[in-house]
């Protein structure tokens, strides 16, 4: 029997269905969820860094109050952030520490030249264990 993988666009997520990707693939019988990356809405993105890194903390946020899971149950984070210097760095790791309320989950950082949307900044995706 193939493995079965169920897809999620949560109503607090943007629905991503048209574009061709889901916001949440959970593998298997539900234990390991693939949140695909989030990144800042337009408000955000207006206003510069900051405001997109507390947004894409929301955002993640968000996912993962829809798996009914929370940041001790991620198993690994990717944060995604163009022009990558020293400042941009410990604002991002500071928001992610406040964000993960004291758990450490596995963590990748990449510099990167641009992200998929014009003046967007920064960009965080999780794999996530549910309960089955």
């Amino acid at each position: 029997m193939p493995p079965t993988i169920t897809r999620l666009n949560p109503p607090a997520l943007p629905d991503s269905s048209s574009i061709g990707y889901a916001q949440i693939s959970i593998a298997g019988s539900g234990r390991i969820a693939f949140v695909s990356g989030q990144v800042a809405g337009a408000e955000a993105v207006e206003k510069g860094f900051d405001a997109q890194v507390a947004d894409v903390m929301t955002r993640a946020a968000a996912a993962l109050e829809a798996l009914q899971a929370n940041p001790e149950d991620i198993l690994i984070a990717r944060i995604y952030v163009v022009d990558l210097d020293e400042a941009r760095l410990g604002q991002t790791i500071t928001a992610f520490k406040t964000f993960c309320n004291g758990a450490t989950p596995s963590l990748t950082g990449v510099g990167v030249a641009a992200l998929a949307g014009p003046g967007l900044l920064i960009e965080m995706e999780m794999q996530v264990l549910v309960s089955a």
